[in-house]
């Protein structure tokens, strides 16, 4: 029997919604939030998230889903699989679980996901990303994962009155064949 797609043990992924933007709207106007995920500290409206949903659909190579749960369909974040090189099998992975969702599991399950689409289905040998180094939740989620850390953006970010270092990471699909039944 072939497995679904896009449907975890706890969440799925599915496009985003018109009445998901003004939730994602909410979560840019918490500061903690919005510094974990972007060096440019802006609150987004609905307008401009509605084109930047828009960009990711009508575009080749960049995915854009949401996370739901299973049980009730609540939208808790949102992952991108984005700027593939097909020729290269290459592309750049981000997720962000909304502030009042963290520490569920839900990361795992939709990384889960999207890296048995990535390597699967887009037929991708390696997916990367960048974390900011004090972002210590991110890091571990990526590690368990089986992510490399491969490389340091030096003093990065400018925040709070000191800089901070941004790693990258990097996973190929032989990496997760061989560890993503390891992963609890």
């Amino acid at each position: 029997m072939v497995k679904p797609l896009f449907v975890g043990e706890r969440v799925r992924l599915s496009p985003l919604t018109d009445s998901d933007l003004d939730v994602i709207a909410q979560w840019y106007a918490d500061g903690q939030w919005i510094r974990m995920l972007s060096a440019f500290d802006v609150p987004m409206t609905r307008e401009r998230l509605e084109q930047w949903r828009d960009r990711y659909q009508n575009h080749e190579k960049s995915f854009l889903f949401g996370i739901r749960t299973q049980d009730d369909d609540r939208l808790v974040g949102m992952v991108t699989l984005e700027d593939i090189l097909w020729n290269h099998g290459t592309g750049w992975l981000s997720i962000s679980i909304g502030p009042e969702h963290r520490g569920n599991g839900y990361g795992v399950d939709a990384l889960r996901l999207i890296l048995d689409f990535a390597f699967d289905e887009c037929n991708l040998h390696r997916v990367q990303l960048t974390v900011f180094a004090y972002n210590r939740p991110a890091v571990a989620l990526y590690e368990k994962l089986g992510f490399q850390r491969e490389g340091c953006y030096r003093e990065f970010l400018h925040r709070d009155g000191r800089r901070h270092d941004m790693w990258l990471y990097g996973l190929l699909r032989r990496e997760w064949e061989n560890g993503k039944n390891n992963i609890h």
